[in-house]
């Protein structure tokens, strides 16, 4: 498979991977309508053979045809995110997460594309009881989404599941644990805590931690991400209609992950804490044993790594 579209790829993962295809001698065609996606992501790819961008819209039927004509293959990233945003606006995240993944659903099967892989998301386990905090998060696990944006998420992975039951349409849902990476927006009112961290502190600005810091994450960088995505595309029968988490199978704290950014900074600047905010999970750690097994994945770069390459990236960006 060598014509691939990507919705959402003028986003922060979408850009990641479509520079990751396109560099690999893949065709790559973009599906974004930039309403959160940037395109100077997307700039210095435009003079590639094989690369085609196009303004459109997931809540578009017609539109979402008119992409997947000639293509092998769909990732599918296009989703209205944040868990807060989410709870701000539950119907605009539904229309987009929801009505978006069933039209692009419709539209693969009706132009016979021969695999599609979507986001979904970590969140849709939701929180579990004192007993299973030292516990990794499982795909056998009942999901337990306590967010809108949660729940979205929730209902594209049982679509592509029935999608494949019922159309033979070969789907794979793939649950990303918080990724990060180069080009993550730290200046959106929704943005992801560690390009918010990094930024504050090149500032000479205090960040804010919800909570006391003790609330965990499996934070992964955007290699990882692009890795499984990868391997979806040629995973095997074993896999179609399946669900997998991409991760990097460890627990960071927040107070951990913000002393690291600030250690790889050089910054003296502490936190600042507030209230925990409605909706986040407090605790969030992925057992990636299935997708081991099934996709063969393994984790390209470390935590460590992963922000020591981030932080770089952003301080090139400062200069």
């Amino acid at each position: 498979m060598k014509n691939i579209l990507i919705t959402g790829g003028a986003g922060f993962i979408g850009s990641n991977l479509v520079e990751d295809l396109v560099m690999n001698g893949y065709s790559v065609r973009v599906l974004d309508n930039y309403s959160s996606g940037n395109r100077e992501n997307l700039a210095s790819f435009q003079s590639y053979e094989g690369f085609e961008a196009m303004e459109g819209d997931i809540r578009d039927l017609h539109c979402c045809i008119q992409a997947c004509k000639d293509m092998d293959a769909v990732i599918h990233l296009a989703a209205l995110g944040s868990v807060p945003r989410s709870i701000a606006e539950p119907l605009n995240s539904n229309e987009n997460n929801i009505n978006g993944t069933l039209n692009m659903l419709v539209a693969a099967k009706e132009q016979q594309i021969q695999r599609f892989v979507c986001a979904s998301s970590s969140s849709v386990y939701g929180n579990k009881g004192n007993d299973e905090l030292v516990r990794p998060r499982s795909e056998l696990d009942f999901p337990n989404p306590v967010s809108p944006y949660a729940i979205t998420k929730y209902g594209l992975e049982l679509y592509a599941r029935q999608f494949y039951h019922l159309y033979g349409l070969k789907t794979i849902a793939i649950r990303f644990f918080n990724v990060f990476g180069k080009r993550q927006n730290p200046y959106s009112q929704y943005a992801a805590v560690i390009p918010i961290f990094i930024t504050k502190l090149l500032r000479g600005e205090q960040p804010t931690i919800f909570g006391d810091g003790s609330t965990s994450r499996d934070f992964t960088h955007v290699s990882n991400v692009i890795s499984g995505c990868k391997l979806a595309l040629n995973a095997g029968d074993n896999a179609y209609g399946e669900v997998f988490n991409i991760a990097c199978g460890s627990s960071i704290t927040l107070n951990d992950l913000f002393f690291a950014i600030q250690q790889e900074l050089g910054s003296k600047i502490l936190p600042n804490y507030e209230l925990e905010r409605k909706g986040d999970i407090k605790f969030s750690y992925a057992d990636i044993s299935k997708a081991k097994q099934i996709l063969n994945y393994n984790v390209v770069t470390s935590f460590e790594n992963g922000i020591k390459d981030t932080v770089s990236w952003y301080v090139e960006q400062f200069k």
